[in-house]
């Protein structure tokens, strides 16, 4: 795969992902934030799973483990933040707040794997903040959603430096991505089971929305961007993601009559450019050496 077309994997991605935001918010109607959660969860891992067998040719090398358990709690604390925003806060709001983890990405990326940002990259990072500024409308009075969308966005800034690092090195992105969702799924449902409302016939009002959320905003999208980590740097695909914000408030527009000033249109016009310019790179990721046969 080439970093052009990982790049525009990305983007479908954070696609999936934006509109998705809008299920997030109404499968709240019917579960608590824990179950849905840990249902989204176990739908994407239960998808991806037979898929895993197929890589049983890739050794696991040195780390691999420790490292999947570092990704795996990382990415359940992640996800389960970003659904709890949405109890005080709106789509497009939320959206906007999570895609601040695209400047949290790079300075995390520095500190932890030493990986200098770019000029370039840096300018990117920066006009996307001032998209989602215009889009948002600002910030004034965060509420508890708000700061806990803050929170999540942090959160998945270490997620992505932490699996770029562990595909990079590892590869296996499906049982990656197995052991992901299923440890998410493992660490949320029965929380909901003894303080939600998790039950048969909840589960089966939110069907529509779970499916959404399981099978395109999480099996889906989630897997392309663990593959797709293994062709371009965390700080790129955190840029690349942040896109999430606009089509977020498209959909929330679409689907909840969320509407956006002048200014709005403009946020998500200097967002979109700042992804293209990003996507549209050539520059190319130092070679690596490729994993061993067996």
């Amino acid at each position: 795969m080439s970093k052009l077309t990982a790049n525009l994997l990305l983007l479908f991605a954070a696609a999936l992902w934006g509109f998705g935001n809008v299920a997030q918010k109404t499968v709240l109607a019917h579960l608590d934030a824990l179950s849905a959660v840990g249902l989204r969860c176990l739908i994407g891992g239960l998808l991806v799973l037979p898929f895993v067998p197929t890589e049983r040719r890739l050794p696991a090398a040195t780390g691999h483990f420790s490292s999947l358990i570092r990704v795996s709690a990382l990415f359940a604390i992640s996800i389960t933040l970003q659904q709890l925003c949405y109890l005080g806060a709106t789509v497009t709001n939320a959206s906007f707040l999570i895609s601040t983890a695209t400047v949290m990405t790079p300075l995390a990326a520095w500190l932890l794997v030493g990986e200098r940002p770019t000029a370039g990259l840096i300018l990117a990072a920066g006009s996307t903040v001032v998209g989602c500024l215009f889009l948002s409308g600002g910030i004034a009075g965060l509420s508890g959603g708000d700061l806990t969308a803050i929170l999540s966005a942090g959160c998945y800034a270490l997620w992505t430096v932490e699996l770029a690092r562990h595909m990079q090195a590892h590869g296996r992105p499906f049982a990656a991505a197995a052991v992901q969702f299923l440890a998410a799924a493992a660490f949320a449902l029965p929380l909901g089971a003894m303080q939600g409302n998790l039950s048969l016939d909840a589960t089966m009002a939110a069907g529509p929305e779970l499916m959404v959320l399981g099978v395109f905003s999480t099996a889906v999208a989630f897997g392309i961007q663990i593959a797709a980590l293994r062709f371009t740097s965390a700080s790129h695909a955190a840029v690349i993601v942040s896109a999430e914000s606009v089509f977020g408030a498209i959909g929330a527009a679409i689907f909840l009559g969320e509407r956006n000033s002048p200014a709005g249109a403009l946020g998500a016009a200097i967002i979109l450019g700042a992804i293209l310019s990003v996507a549209m790179s050539n520059r190319t990721l130092p070679a690596r050496a490729p994993l061993p046969d067996v």
